[in-house]
């Protein structure tokens, strides 16, 4: 396995079942800007594939002022830093992904991989780790002591170099949220693209985590993530693209980009009965909290 494990969880996620891939209009600009704090945007993806510079450019223009660039292996990690080097917009966080950590394992280099993440953890521009965390959808019984391990380091990492943790979860509420109790949340934990209930949003909150909603609150389907953000303090609410996934309705299963939060903002002030403006400074002000400044 080389460096490109990432392929074991992207590639299924990419044009499966997709029949439009070009990439909506911009919405209406916020008047409060925001932050994307959980994007892929090495990923190239739809007809016509945005350039970095293109990305970022998009997004200022609606009122996204900065991402957080997130990764899920050696390579992306990688490209994540050097991407928050050159882009004062940019922050990256880096991580090895709990669906590439039993592949690591099985090519006897996840102790290597991890210790690669150890060093770039150091970068300046490197705010958090992630994403890593739990994924029992995915990845089967024989993968899941690697993703543990794999986990369990990360959280060691983040506390090292005292900067955040991102958490992807899925099918695994119950033991992301054992792990945490058990060997402690690092001070600044954020589950990405929250995927849990409103009990479970409760006990993460309790916690002191952070929960960041992406697109698919818009969806039909999603209700628990609208209950989970019912619940949720104003305190602790993060927004997200997962870009290029998970793009909000009505462009559900076209290509994603950070230029798209103000779809997902307008929905959360919505569900809310919040004032946009007001919920935009409060997002804003607690994605500076957890990640620094740009």
């Amino acid at each position: 396995m080389g460096e490109g494990a990432r392929e074991t969880y992207v590639e299924k996620r990419s044009t499966k079942g997709r029949k439009d891939l070009s990439h909506p209009e911009a919405p209406e600009p916020l008047a409060v800007p925001v932050y994307d704090n959980h994007c892929h945007l090495e990923i190239e993806d739809g007809d016509d594939p945005l350039s970095l510079d293109e990305q970022l450019e998009r997004a200022v223009a609606v009122g996204i002022h900065g991402v957080v660039q997130a990764s899920g292996d050696i390579e992306s990690s990688r490209w994540a830093v050097a991407a928050a080097e050159r882009h004062p917009r940019v922050l990256a966080a880096v991580a090895i992904h709990p669906n590439d950590a039993p592949a690591y394992a099985a090519a006897g280099r996840l102790d290597e991989a991890i210790a690669v993440i150890d060093e770039l953890a150091a970068h300046p521009r490197v705010r958090a780790i992630g994403e890593t965390g739990l994924d029992f959808f995915r990845t089967d019984e024989d993968g899941r002591p690697a993703q543990q391990a794999a986990f369990e380091a990360h959280i060691d990492i983040a506390k090292k170099h005292g900067i955040a943790m991102q958490i992807h979860d899925r099918d695994a509420h119950r033991a992301v949220l054992d792990t945490l109790h058990r060997v402690g949340a690092p001070e600044r934990t954020v589950f990405h693209c929250f995927s849990g209930d409103a009990e479970m949003a409760r006990e993460a909150t309790e916690m002191g985590c952070y929960l960041s909603f992406a697109g698919n609150i818009t969806f039909k389907n999603a209700q628990n993530l609208r209950d989970a953000l019912a619940v949720t303090p104003r305190d602790r609410i993060l927004v997200e693209t997962d870009a290029p996934f998970l793009t909000p309705v009505p462009y559900r299963g076209r290509p994603n980009a950070p230029y798209l939060v103000p779809l997902t903002m307008r929905f959360l002030a919505a569900e809310l009965g919040a004032d946009l403006d007001e919920l935009c400074a409060q997002v804003a002000a607690n994605t500076l909290a957890v990640y620094g400044e740009f």
